[in-house]
């Protein structure tokens, strides 16, 4: 088949929806099939068709790097023209998401992958009629999770296939330093990281030997114990996965997925989370999960896992195992038959 996979944010910039795209293009392709990026921006995997420049807009507690050039849903039009089926990721995100909506296109499958906040899941209620007639353009809709798929219930019927990656290139047989814990997230309040700062001294008490590696977020400084690494490569990410005994993630909120434990659960580590649904779906009982915002509870259970390392040993097992249910396998199984159940619709 012949794919054209569209994301609504600039490949060059980190994020879960950019790393998707770029991931399922390369799976496709080894799969035997012909695929392309459709993006804003310049970045992205070799024969990236772009459609348009980059706006940084806020959303979702975060910032989102879109395009807003009206030219894009000619663009988009153009560079999906010759696929067999269009995969958009976003299909509600302006303009290059909308513009597989409403561009002449080859047979659609939407992906959706956002937990949105209140204000647009009021928008969602308030425009359901209007959303299930554009989104009737899709043949085929998924969601990533239980989460997105919710969040999208009141006008598209939508099947969860999961976010993922390729678990066995994540698996290492080399030995975890004890007490290390590696942080992965921007640098943005709902990715919680002043929290997990503020447990941080309590952890060093009980723990002194601990240390904490954050990734792709640099301060000029923090706690004792704190090394800043900024953004770093997928190979130094992965090498730094592979090391760490203990992988936080004390987001506050606004996940659909969690793409970031499944990263530090295919690595064999202990997973310590922030009891948000869209975590506990994806990591089930193999990690231990504390109130989101509550740094108590997060120090004692860093300083839990950190300070023995054989109770951390046997929670990243666990954790591993668990992560096959996220391999490349299972998501390009899933993509594939949405884009042949597309044509056949």
């Amino acid at each position: 088949m012949r794919i054209a996979v569209v994301s609504p944010y600039d490949l060059d910039a980190p994020g879960g929806v950019q790393d998707q795209v770029v991931s399922l293009v390369s799976w496709l392709r080894d799969d035997g099939h012909e695929a392309w990026a459709v993006a804003p921006g310049c970045g992205g995997p070799d024969g990236t068709r772009h459609v348009g420049g980059v706006v940084s807009v806020p959303v979702n507690r975060s910032r989102a790097p879109i395009t807003l050039n009206p030219a894009v849903v000619r663009r988009v039009a153009a560079a999906v023209s010759d696929a067999d089926v269009v995969h958009v990721h976003e299909p509600l995100v302006p303009l290059a998401g909308l513009a597989v909506l409403l561009a002449d296109t080859p047979p659609r499958v939407g992906t959706f992958h956002a937990d949105p906040g209140a204000w647009v899941r009021r928008l969602y209620r308030v425009g359901s009629v209007l959303l299930r007639r554009m989104t009737r353009r899709l043949a085929v809709a998924t969601a990533v999770s239980p989460v997105a798929q919710e969040a999208v219930a009141g006008f598209i019927t939508a099947r969860v296939v999961p976010n993922g990656l390729d678990v066995a290139a994540r698996r290492s047989d080399g030995e975890k330093v004890p007490g290390r814990v590696v942080f992965i997230g921007r640098d943005e309040p709902r990715k919680g990281l002043d929290v997990l700062l503020q447990a941080w001294p309590v952890v060093r008490s009980s723990v002194p030997h601990a240390e904490l590696r954050v990734i792709s977020t640099q301060r000029p400084s923090g706690p004792a114990g704190v090394t800043f690494l900024g953004r770093v490569g997928e190979e130094a990410k992965r090498a730094e996965l592979a090391a760490a005994s203990v992988l936080c993630a004390p987001n506050l909120g606004g996940e659909s997925f969690g793409l970031v434990v499944v990263e530090g659960m295919a690595a064999g580590c202990a997973v310590v989370a922030s009891d948000l649904p869209a975590f506990k779906a994806v990591a089930g009982e193999s990690a231990v999960f504390v109130q989101a915002g509550n740094s108590n509870a997060l120090a004692a259970a860093l300083a839990k896992m950190a300070g023995d390392a054989d109770v951390a040993a046997a929670a990243g097992e666990a954790a591993r195992q668990a992560a096959e249910r996220f391999d490349r396998s299972v998501v390009l199984r899933g993509y594939v038959g949405a884009y042949l159940d597309a044509l056949g619709s």
